[in-house]
């Protein structure tokens, strides 16, 4: 299984409304972008994040599944029309379980 993490820092004039839209978009790929088996994200807590305000956590089978979900119309959506807008810097890591 790969798990697929990116950390979000948005731009400072980014209204909470925005965010938690961004969020609620994020959680509706599961059951609408097949390579996903489990997806998680939320807002940060933590007084160490450097100013990541959400996270993602991705789960999908394998590589060619991550290929599959980066790739996919509706995430790619996501990403042009909601989050490139108002993103100020991001942090991805995949990894191998």
């Amino acid at each position: 299984m790969i798990v697929h993490i990116v950390l979000f820092k948005w731009e400072s004039s980014t209204s909470q409304e925005t965010i938690a839209s961004v969020m609620s978009a994020l959680r509706g790929m599961k059951g609408k972008v097949p390579e996903i088996i489990d997806l998680y994200c939320g807002e940060n807590f933590s007084e160490l994040s450097q100013g990541f305000q959400n996270a993602l956590v991705v789960h999908v089978k394998d590589k060619a599944a991550l290929d599959g979900y980066a790739k996919n119309s509706h995430h790619q959506e996501i990403i042009q029309a909601m989050i490139k807008p108002i993103l100020a810097d991001k942090i991805t890591i995949d990894y191998e379980v």
